[in-house]
């Protein structure tokens, strides 16, 4: 395996570093027993066709809140003495910790605050609420969110929970890889999504613990490379619009990084296109809603074949939370990309006719016309020429490449709009 995280004289242990070992995780596995789902592990014949590699799925979109984010808080929340219970628990969090805290806490009788930017969209805000957490809007960033909901823990005396750099959540997050090996004991190698990285702290260390010799490969997006960065002494930048917004972390835990630097052997980046597939096969295949985050694991095992051939690999399918127009929009772009959506650009005469013959190629070819633009002003063409965008669907690539080269065959000038 290349470009090795974990140098070779740091070896195996039952407790890496000292800062985390499987007693706490197996201790975090009693305690919340019976409050989470405990998701089946399954194996996926068809995904271990298409990658080389032997796939079992762990359906953390099960959970209650559809994230494996409840382990974490739970634990946590279970640890509190009657005091702390009381006065109630802060995060900042946008997104599934916050309603994992906020469903369990509610649950528990723990009263729970969380701190949101102000441009956190309202459907986060709600679906938080409607689990029973008090939603504080403050700042425009996470990181001016995260400040305030720090400085509220200190005036109200209230708890914070983090969502990744703490010892009891990441203990909590473990108990996947617990279940995982349980359910299937021939898994040799997992590959876990990172944002702070406290999913992988915790599965790495039952893991490794478990299997010493187990692979424990962690996967981020291309454009939020923070622990990649930071274990590898890499300067990638870190930034922008990702699907995987669960893992769209700019600075990694403290402690979660300790631990990693230990337990993992490899961190590899996936991109924005390899997450839209992902997510799409996963839905095609496996009928399961999983977000940009939760498909990181199967987007890393395509993009990496030769790290993953002839492998028994573990992917934790983390949350399911996605805006449905959101996932509308990846399906579509997967099926242009597949070939069986197009999108034509054809340069026509302004005649009488000369759509009605395009058409024609387009019922020879039985490629279905699904839009059709006409554009006579904003071009650069002559005052008698047109262009037509039409956007088409096809049983696969070479049907609609068959359609284009008849029509070039015809004297048409065809470009082909391609996504990036």
């Amino acid at each position: 395996m290349e470009n090795l995280v974990r140098s070779s004289a740091q070896q195996p242990t039952d407790n890496p570093g000292a800062l985390l070992d499987i007693a706490e995780v197996r201790a975090a596995a009693e305690r919340i027993s019976g409050q989470v789902v405990r998701t089946p592990t399954l194996y996926s014949r068809t995904l271990s066709a298409i990658t080389g590699a032997n796939i079992w799925l762990k359906f953390e979109n099960l959970q209650f809140t559809a994230a494996y984010k409840e382990r974490g808080a739970l634990n946590a929340l279970l640890q509190l003495d009657e005091e702390r219970r009381s006065r109630g628990v802060i995060a900042a969090s946008a997104g599934n910790h916050a309603q994992g805290l906020s469903y369990h806490g509610t649950r528990l009788g723990v009263p729970v605050t969380i701190v949101m930017p102000k441009t956190t969209p309202t459907v986060k805000i709600m679906q938080t609420e409607s689990n029973g957490g008090k939603v504080v809007l403050e700042g425009e960033t996470f990181d001016e969110a995260y400040a305030y909901a720090r400085s509220m823990e200190k005036q109200l005396g209230l708890t914070f929970v983090h969502p990744f750099d703490d010892p009891q959540v990441a203990a909590g997050q473990g108990t996947v890889a617990l279940e995982m090996l349980e359910d299937a004991p021939e898994i040799d190698m997992l590959a876990v999504p990172i944002g702070g990285g406290g999913l992988l702290t915790g599965m790495g260390t039952a893991a490794r613990a478990l299997k010493p010799d187990i692979g424990l490969i962690g996967v981020q997006a291309q454009l939020y490379p923070s622990m990649y960065d930071k274990l590898k002494h890499a300067d990638l930048p870190c930034g922008g619009d990702t699907l995987a917004e669960g893992i769209a972390v700019k600075e990694p835990g403290a402690f979660t990084s300790a631990v990693l630097a230990q337990l993992v052997d490899d961190i590899v980046l996936v991109d924005e296109a390899a997450l839209e597939t992902a997510v799409a096969l996963l839905l095609q295949i496996e009928k399961i809603v999983v977000e940009g985050a939760g498909a990181a694991g199967l987007a890393a095992v395509m993009r990496n074949r030769a790290l993953f051939e002839g492998r028994n690999v573990g992917i934790v399918l983390t949350g399911g939370n996605i805006d449905t127009r959101l996932l509308a929009n990846v399906l579509l772009r997967d099926l242009a990309r597949s070939g069986r959506l197009g999108r034509l650009r054809i340069v026509l005469q302004d005649r009488p006719g000369a759509l009605f013959h395009v058409v024609e190629e387009f019922n020879r070819y039985q490629v279905n016309i699904l839009e059709v633009w006409h554009q006579r002003i904003f071009t650069s063409l002559p005052a008698k020429g047109l262009t037509a965008e039409i956007e088409c669907e096809a049983r696969d690539r070479e049907q609609i490449d068959l359609l284009v080269a008849a029509l070039r065959a015809k004297g048409y000038d065809v470009v082909q709009i391609e996504l990036g």
